[in-house]
């Protein structure tokens, strides 16, 4: 499950922080403990480490390096089937109100030509949690409060747990297969790519997993990218837990990729009908999806735009959701599986101003769909 909406408490509390300076092995150089529920510091002059606990009311203490942090106290426990104890990490950009030093976030979208980050992970056995790289987006260049869009990146999952959602497929990205969840927790969206495997380091650029999140419709290059953020979310135990480097950019300018540089694989090709009836001030549609590559589909996330003066109502056989002209329609629990050459079938109906057009382009969890 996924955690309800992280660091509830006010720019006050960050401010509040009780921060403790512990020598280190001898070196010139301090560490920071941390132990205030949200208490923070800055590392390397350019990131914010933060305690982050907001599930458990036991102590939780951190200890800040020059190149990451390290969970050193952690009493608190949650059930598995309920939301973690807390999200202890390190973030740049905005959290809050708290940002980085010289962050150039929130940016838009559109203005990022790359996004390199590097990640190290040190893990521990014995306790359930997952190790997450977040990716946070809005609408507006928002500094403050619950964004819409949440990215997870799930490198290490240890334990009965999972990704709010349900799976939508699968992923080629940054030289790996993931499988991705979607779902929402209450306060904002989510879109989890969740490892195999676990990874205990990886350098990538973080704008191919954001195209792959718009290329699925949950954003657009409008959106603003407001904070890159990695750390753990643990359940049960994980003291010891560690993030022994991280490194994280924004670059803007130039061109910036619009695809993922490799299609997700399993997700094959597709054909959509789409079949609409309107009238004055309204419309119904039916929508046929055929799978139409080698690989079974196991869920299926359909999005497309709705022509200007469309807005969706209802539907059925399909979990359906409009954000501006962006539909995404979800697949259901009895319709989620399509074989090769399988179909499944969807309907809904909205409301109409103005001329009556239909959708012109289609894609089947990421894949441009051909129309039949």
């Amino acid at each position: 499950m996924k955690r309800p909406l992280r660091a509830l408490a006010a720019a006050g509390l960050l401010a509040a922080a009780s921060i403790v300076a512990v020598a280190v092995g001898g070196t010139a150089s301090a560490d920071t403990q941390i132990c205030e529920q949200f208490g923070s510091t800055v590392i390397g002059g350019k990131y914010v480490v933060q305690n982050n606990r907001w599930g458990t009311t036991a102590q939780q203490c951190i200890n800040a390096t020059s190149t990451g942090f390290e969970i050193t106290t952690l009493n608190g426990s949650s059930p598995t089937n309920g939301a973690p104890t807390a999200y202890p990490s390190i973030f740049v950009g905005c959290h809050y109100t708290n940002c980085s030093p010289g962050t150039n976030l929130p940016v838009q979208v559109s203005q990022i030509s790359s996004a390199p980050g590097s990640i190290n992970y040190r893990y521990v056995s014995g306790a359930i949690y997952n190790a997450s790289y977040d990716i946070w987006l809005d609408p507006s260049p928002k500094r403050d409060g619950v964004n819409q869009m949440e990215i997870m990146i799930w490198l290490n999952r240890q334990g009965p747990i999972q990704p709010i959602g349900s799976p939508v497929g699968n992923a080629n990205i940054a030289g790996r297969n993931w499988e991705v969840w979607r779902g929402n927790n209450g306060g904002n969206n989510v879109i989890s790519y969740v490892a195999s495997s676990a990874i205990p380091s990886l350098s990538f650029d973080v704008l191919h997993f954001i195209n792959d999140t718009r290329n699925r419709g949950a954003i657009t290059n409008s959106w603003y990218l407001t904070s890159i953020q990695a750390g753990f979310e643990p359940w049960q135990g994980g003291a010891g837990l560690a993030v022994t480097n991280f490194s994280q950019s924004v670059n803007t300018g130039g061109t910036p990729p619009t695809t993922n540089p490799t299609p997700p694989p399993g997700t094959g090709a597709c054909a959509v009908k789409y079949t609409a009836n309107s009238w004055n001030n309204g419309f119904t549609a039916d929508v046929q999806i055929t799978n139409t590559g080698t690989a079974t589909l196991n869920g299926w996330t359909l999005n497309y735009n709705l022509p200007g003066g469309q807005q969706v109502t209802g539907s059925w056989n399909a979990t359906v959701s409009q954000s501006g002209s962006a539909v995404t329609a979800r697949n259901i629990s009895h319709n989620g599986t399509l074989a090769p050459g399988g179909t499944a079938s969807f309907g809904y109906q909205g409301t109409l101003s103005g001329a009556y057009s239909s959708p012109s382009s289609f894609t089947l969890n990421g894949m441009t769909c051909t129309r039949s």
